[in-house]
This record gives C-alpha cells, sequence and structure tokens, in this order.
C-alpha cells in the first residue's frame, strides 16, 4: 500500500516524520514523502519517494522570528506554492494521507478529493484539553479558558490560510468551499510522537487520540569526526548547549554569556552552532563548536543538555538519562521545559529574553550538581528507552489501513 506524509517546519520539525516514515517503509509500504528541499537528501536516504514542496524553512523561521503568529504569517506567506504543489494529480495515487500539519491542513482536502483516509500526526499536543492551553498561548487561571485557546489558534490559523485554501478547493480540487467550524471539524485519528510519560493522557481525549512514544530520529550512516571525538576523552563529561533551528537576534551577545557562564561554572561544554550561527568567533580549548551530531549518540556522552526546549529534543534529553534544562525562545517550547522541571529531571526553564550569566551558571550547578535531578533523569531515561513509539504508530497506522470502509 502506498502512503503519503505531509511534513512542513524547521529540522526539528519535520525528521520525528523522516524516523515516522523509514518505519513504515521497513514495514512494507511505498512511503511518498512531502517536504522542503532541505530535507529531501535525508529522506531519499531513508529509502523514502520525495515530492518537493517550494520554501526554505531557514529562511522562513528567520522571517517569522520567536512569536507564534509571525511565524504562522511566514509559512503562510508560501500558501500559493503549497496549493500548487499540492496540486500535482500524482498526490491523489495513495492510499492515506499522514499530515504533521495543524488542524489537518492541505493534507484532509487531498483526502476528501482522493477519497482516503487522513490521519493527523503531531510531536506536540494539539488536540483540545482543559488541562494546558494551546502551546503557545499564556496559561490564566479562568474557567474555561484552556480549552478557547484552541478555538482562538483555530480562528488565527483559518485568518491567515483558509482564504488560500477554499480557492484551491474550488479551483483545483472541485471540492466546495467551507466555513472554518467544518474545516477543523473532524474524527481523524490522531497520532501524537511524544510519551505519555512526558505529558499525561488529557481526560478528555477519546480513543481515537493516541501517544505513540516519541519518534526519535536516527542516523546510523554518520561518523563522529576525531576532533569531537578526541575533546571528549580529553577530561570530564562536558555539557552541551545548543539553540537548533532557533532564530536568534544576536547571537553574538548570547554566546558571550554562555562562555563567561561556562567560565565560572568550571565546566567544559559543547556548543552548538545551529541555524544561529553561535560561536563563530575563537573558542577555549574546553569548548567545542560542534556543527551536527545525532542526539542519540551525542547526549548520553554529556553530563548535562540545555537546550531551547523543542519536543524532540527534550525527548532526546530525557531519554539520555542526564539532568537536562531547557531556554525557551518561542512557541511550545517553555512547555516543554516546564515538563522537564515537573518530572524532576533537570531545572526550572529560563527563556532566552531572561538568559544572563549568572542565571545561566546557576542554571549549570543546579543540573550538574543536584543529585535528585541526576536520580529523576536516569529514572526517566530507563522509561524511555524501553518505549517503541515509531513501532507503535506503525501498528495503529496499519489497523486503521486494515478498517473497512
Amino acid at each position: 500500500m502506498h502512503l503519503t506524509m505531509l511534513a512542513l517546519g524547521s529540522t526539528g520539525d519535520v525528521l520525528p516524520y523522516l524516523a515516522l516514515g523509514k518505519g513504515l517503509k521497513d514495514a512494507g509500504y511505498q512511503v511518498r514523502f512531502a517536504s522542503f528541499q532541505i530535507f529531501q537528501q535525508r529522506a531519499v536516504e531513508l529509502g523514502l519517494d520525495f515530492h518537493l514542496i517550494p520554501g526554505d524553512p531557514r529562511f522562513l523561521v528567520a522571517q517569522g522570528g520567536t512569536n507564534i503568529f509571525s511565524m504562522a504569517r511566514s509559512f503562510g506567506s508560501l500558501t500559493k506554492e503549497y496549493t500548487k504543489a499540492l496540486s500535482a494529480t500524482s498526490l491523489l495515487e495513495t492510499d492515506m494521507i499522514i499530515n504533521q500539519l495543524p488542524g489537518g491542513m492541505f493534507g484532509r482536502d487531498l483526502a476528501e478529493k482522493a477519497d482516503i483516509p487522513m490521519v493527523l500526526a503531531a510531536v506536540i499536543p494539539l488536540v483540545p484539553t482543559g488541562q494546558f492551553p494551546m502551546l503557545g498561548f499564556p496559561a490564566f487561571p479562568v474557567p474555561g479558558f484552556n480549552k478557547l485557546t484552541y478555538s482562538l489558534a483555530e480562528i488565527a490559523a483559518w485568518s491567515l490560510f483558509g482564504a488560500g485554501i477554499n480557492r484551491w478547493r474550488e479551483e483545483e480540487l472541485g471540492l466546495p468551499r467551507l466555513s472554518r467550524v467544518d474545516y477543523f471539524s473532524h474524527d481523524w485519528l490522531v497520532l501524537n510522537g511524544f510519551s505519555s510519560k512526558v505529558v499525561h493522557r488529557p481526560p478528555e481525549w477519546d480513543q481515537r487520540v493516541q501517544i505513540t512514544g516519541y519518534w526519535f530520529p536516527e542516523d546510523p550512516s554518520w561518523k563522529p569526526p576525531l576532533s569531537l571525538e578526541e575533546f571528549l576523552a580529553r577530561g570530564k563529561a562536558p555539557i552541551f548547549i545548543g539553540f537548533g533551528s532557533n532564530p536568534i537576534k544576536d547571537p553574538a551577545q548570547i554566546t558571550e554569556t554562555i562562555l563567561l557562564a561556562i567560565k565560572r561554572s568550571g565546566q567544559r561544554a559543547v556548543l552548538h552552532s545551529g541555524w544561529a550561527g553561535l560561536g563563530s568567533i575563537n573558542l577555549p580549548e574546553d569548548i567545542y563548536l560542534l556543527d551536527y551530531a545525532p542526539y542519540d549518540w551525542l547526549f548520553p556522552k554529556m553530563a548535562m543538555v540545555i537546550h531551547h526546549g523543542g519536543s524532540g529534543t527534550t525527548g532526546f534529553g530525557l531519554r539520555a538519562g542526564v539532568p537536562s534544562c531547557a531556554v525557551p525562545v518561542g512557541f511550545d517550547q517553555k512547555f516543554w521545559g516546564e515538563r522537564i522541571a515537573d518530572l524532576g529531571a533537570g531545572p526550572e526553564p529560563v527563556v532566552l529574553a531572561k538568559l544572563t550569566t549568572e542565571r545561566l551558571c546557576h542554571m549549570i550547578q543546579q543540573g550538574i550538581g543536584n543529585e535528585h535531578f541526576r536520580h529523576q533523569a536516569q529514572k526517566i531515561g530507563r522509561e524511555l528507552r524501553q518505549e517503541e513509539g515509531i513501532a507503535r504508530a506503525v501498528r495503529t497506522i496499519s489497523g486503521k489501513l486494515s478498517e473497512p470502509e
């Protein structure tokens, strides 16, 4: 059977879906992966067919900044290009759409046109609940507010994408226009690629909403550079500091803050340059500037992991069994940073805008020196290493495909 996966976003957004696509291919499915060109090589290396969607996520992320609505506006600016690329008739030659886009956008239209099922696949909780607000919204202790935020997010998304989607439905797909309420009303199977040990299942979620465990990407062909191996062997385990694909307004100033905090804490560090280009100066010998390394290989070798708080990076940090902490830049990252702290696996998050040398140094000293953090990190790490998120997701998708029409 043939499956089509639709995934758009930054590296951290897309890699879990590539991992899921590889799992589905290994299970015997033919998988087409529709995404940005930056992910084409990785998809092809995994044996997936690739369908190109125009856009450079590095530019879109930099343009959107750290605000959820600005980011959505940035990606929404290419709606015309998205619908043109998704109008290829070959995309309708498939048995299921697996869609990463919130609310099922674009994918639900293809599934409707082809009269096939769609599965909504998410690495952040998007199904409404009163337990916490839609990620990116502040929390207020007002009855009903949390559930309201999910409707507000739909209104915001529809204001950016609705007109373009309805134009595409009418002019290219031959489908009727839909209102916002009708568009987002659904009974799709929803797969959540995170652990129920990290996000406890909200009581309102019914059986169509599944929490499978993380979809951890792997990179078996990667070999560590000799310089990294030598750095790790030279002394005590370093800490990791990196902010992934996130835009940072003043990377030079953040680099200086990091360098001073590392020096004061007396630690060694692996500094991930990321899309922001941190560390573009001469660094002391006890700091290694990293371009790339798979987190499943790197994080268990660290004494502590300090990251931006993305869903996947949080999962890798927790699975590694070492203390971790988030420095959120925007959107869902504060939520994941708070989950780390609530689990007792590391200190409370400090948003990047409020990060100082003193706060970062304190964070490092807490993470390294607190035995409770270390014990809890080891415990949750053992639990997550027992989960098989991709295998469970594949079984669930197979079950959906075998259901009678």
